[in-house]
């Protein structure tokens, strides 16, 4: 009997514990990230944006994730491609790109100070994360961990970047549907200037039929060197099967 408790309690507290470690890694004081260069001073932005992402299943363990960005007020695009793979219960791998540019407009938009700016700025990142998931009852427990290479245009070099997000996710049945609701608190860390960026999230995942689903949510995000953002965001997310 005390084999059977042992075993028990290792097969649940161990992931607990891998998943806690993981998160501890990611935040050094912690649906689909915009990662436009933004952040405080002169009074916050506020940026209404939008996004969408179509997810269509490759295999049992391996998917597929189109995203699109609109930050608006910045007037930034974002594409991103998502590889995620499934590796094992509690752990995903997932390799993804990502492009982006920010006008001339959205650049004097970011310092503490008005900038001059007259050229655009355009960045490509390569990024690969693994992220830890259990739950706790109903309650959803995740970190993430996540390694970018920025590739940026002269004079100015390449980079690397961390980033570490913790998150939670319950679900809450609201006139016969069940919305998820959601919180995760992410760092950024920049090669050269080190801890320059947090993020705080939250919303709500909403069904509309099995396939489509709607995420309005709230962001804030603060930034060295860079004026603070109020992200009001609302996501599509559309499943292909």
């Amino acid at each position: 009997m005390l084999l059977t408790l042992r075993t028990t309690l290792t097969r649940y507290l161990a992931p607990c514990v891998f998943a806690i470690s993981v998160i501890a890694l990611g935040t050094p004081c912690a649906a689909q990230d915009v990662d436009a260069p933004t952040g405080d001073g002169r009074g916050s932005i506020f940026a209404p944006s939008a996004w969408l992402v179509l997810n269509a299943p490759v295999q049992k363990q391996v998917g597929l994730k189109l995203y699109g960005f609109y930050i608006g007020e910045l007037g930034v695009p974002v594409a991103q491609l998502d590889v995620p793979i499934r590796t094992t219960k509690f752990l995903t791998i997932t390799p993804s790109y990502m492009h982006y540019t920010v006008p001339a407009s959205g650049l004097n938009e970011i310092p503490q100070q008005r900038g001059r700016f007259t050229d655009s700025y355009e960045e490509q990142q390569f990024r690969i994360d693994g992220t830890v998931a259990f739950a706790a009852g109903k309650l959803e427990i995740s970190g993430r961990n996540m390694y970018v290479r920025r590739f940026r245009p002269a004079p100015a070099t390449d980079m690397n970047r961390y980033r570490g997000r913790a998150a939670i996710a319950y679900p809450v049945a609201v006139q016969g549907r069940v919305l998820k609701a959601f919180a995760s608190y992410e760092t950024f860390y920049d090669q050269g200037p080190g801890w320059n960026r947090t993020r705080i999230w939250s919303g709500a995942t909403l069904p509309v039929n099995k396939r489509v689903f709607v995420q309005p949510s709230y962001m804030w995000e603060r930034s060295d060197g860079a004026r603070n953002v109020n992200y009001l965001l609302f996501g599509l997310i559309v499943n292909t099967r």
